[in-house]
């Protein structure tokens, strides 16, 4: 069930490219809420609204936003080309161009595809790997251009992500691409297939990172997370003759047994999903022992190449980029183990790159 209040928007907080931070008066209490403009269109001061105040009203990890359901003052028609539907028959179902179609300039791109030609393609997890691999590709070549393939296991809207604003403002990515049920990158894609070869072809990046949106979904169970993804993404990285470099999610901070060392996630995804060979990324940890035992009895090392990297360059980055990188609540001080993996991913890319 959704719950839904109306209210009435009485200040903008922010506007950005597809979405509006606002302020509506519920019930006399002022509460923040987030509009997508282009699922609810543009929204003023004194607009009457009606909000999806679920997350907030159970605690999710939504930065206490509610959302704009139905903006009363807003009735716009459907404008622009495209037919291919995402959030399919659901009352917020949208029209996007998708870059397959048809009546796309660029259909006849996926008929003539080849390969990706041992193209790297980092695949992490968590929305929060994005800034700390990006950063470092971008240190490592200036002039490097990064796509961001967002899945939809997660957050549907790009525009949550202020991640994504914030490297997109630093020119540290290039180009984004939404796959699935996923929207508002700069190009539209329906898999992950064609979000690769969208990538390399149309949007001509020279890597490429997969990962979720804000918000994994996780129960506590082998297979019940949404990261359970990445295993689809590198299998499909190596049907198209890319080279797939997974992140393994490590962290010795986190309160949670399962998740101490290499992360159940990733024991789950390498171990009894993984159906081809992945590149799995380490840097050097003073817990190396405890990491190399959780690899050694998953025979990870026997189904991946298992690459360790001394170099240790993320502080640098983060301060050369004026970046800050959080993570189930850790900053970087508080869980430098989780940051330096995604950061070694990109060094080892870039080795690839340059020897390609």
């Amino acid at each position: 069930m959704i719950s839904m209040k109306k209210g009435k928007v009485t200040k903008i907080l922010r506007r950005l490219e597809g979405r509006t931070d606002i302020l509506v008066n519920i019930n006399n209490k002022s509460e923040k809420s987030i509009n997508y403009d282009y699922l609810t269109g543009n929204i003023n001061i004194d607009d009457e609204v009606i909000l999806n105040t679920t997350a907030v009203e159970l605690s999710l990890g939504t930065g206490g936003y509610h959302f704009v359901i139905c903006n009363l003052n807003n009735n716009k028609s459907v404008e622009g080309s495209g037919h291919i539907m995402k959030l399919r028959y659901t009352p917020f179902q949208i029209k996007t161009y998708s870059v397959e179609e048809q009546e796309s300039d660029y259909h006849k791109v996926f008929n003539e595809f080849k390969s990706l030609d041992n193209m790297p393609i980092i695949v992490g997890t968590l929305h929060s790997m994005l800034t700390p691999i990006a950063a470092t590709l971008k240190y490592l070549n200036e002039n490097i251009k990064i796509g961001f393939i967002m899945t939809d296991g997660a957050a549907l809207p790009i525009y949550l992500s202020n991640t994504v604003y914030e490297l997109k403002q630093k020119n540290i990515i290039y180009k984004t691409i939404t796959i699935g049920h996923a929207f508002g990158g700069d190009y539209e894609s329906i898999n992950i297939y064609s979000a690769l070869i969208t990538a390399k072809e149309i949007a001509k990046c020279d890597i490429v990172i997969v990962a979720m949106g804000p918000g994994i979904v996780g129960t506590g169970t082998q297979y019940g997370f949404t990261g359970i993804e990445q295993a689809y993404m590198a299998d499909a990285v190596n049907d198209l003759e890319g080279v797939p470099i997974c992140v393994p999610r490590v962290t010795f901070k986190d309160k949670r047994k399962r998740h101490y060392g290499l992360s159940h996630h990733s024991l789950t995804v390498f171990k009894d999903i993984a159906k081809t060979r992945y590149n799995i990324v380490f840097p050097y940890l003073h817990e190396q022992d405890f990491i190399k035992n959780q690899i050694k009895e998953g025979n990870l090392n026997k189904k991946h190449n298992i690459i360790y990297i001394e170099e240790d360059i993320l502080s640098q980055v983060l301060k050369k980029y004026d970046l800050k990188v959080k993570s189930m609540g850790r900053s970087f001080i508080d869980d430098p183990e989780f940051f330096k993996t995604c950061s070694v991913a990109s060094i080892y890319a870039n080795y690839l790159l340059n020897d390609h």
